[in-house]
């Protein structure tokens, strides 16, 4: 049996790249991550609706 680690939603969003796709994690409200997996193109319409709606840049 796995030993149990806590899931806390403590520590920073992250992307990393791996050999075929992108993996963000975003910590969340009550503890976990979502993961998300992302090809390149995913990621490039991703950034593009976001910077649609982010304030400063």
């Amino acid at each position: 049996m796995a030993a149990m680690k806590p899931r806390t939603g403590d520590g920073p969003m992250e992307v990393v790249r791996e050999p075929r796709k992108l993996v963000m994690r975003i910590p969340t409200d009550g503890g976990g991550r979502l993961v998300v997996e992302l090809n390149d193109d995913e990621a490039q319409a991703l950034k593009d609706a976001l910077s649609g709606v982010v304030k400063g840049n």
